[in-house]
């Protein structure tokens, strides 16, 4: 019974493993927008989960990979892809992306 449970763990690992975001950055920048009195949130070279400033207006993807816009802080659940060079409006509030 014990080596099954051990057979399980691993599948699982397995499994959570390809889920998750390959482990290079995508080259380039990720802007976000939030409102004239604010400078431009930029992340350079961005990877894995990132959360959207509160103010969150539009992001643009000017990395070399497509990224992924949640409406969550967590990039959970249902996304919407941007691809490289443009961009999206975003919902203010606890947004998140993911490169």
């Amino acid at each position: 019974m014990r080596r099954s449970h051990i057979t399980l763990a691993l599948a699982f690992g397995a499994a959570l493993g390809l889920l998750q975001s390959p482990a290079f950055a995508a080259e380039g920048t990720v802007t976000v927008f939030q409102t004239e009195l604010q400078p431009l949130s930029v992340y350079e070279n961005p990877r894995g989960c990132h959360k959207l400033p509160a103010a969150a207006h539009v992001l643009a993807n000017e990395t070399d990979r497509p990224v992924r816009i949640y409406g969550d802080p967590f990039c959970l659940g249902p996304s919407l892809t941007v691809a490289p060079g443009y961009g999206s409006h975003v919902a203010p509030g606890s947004g998140s992306f993911s490169a």
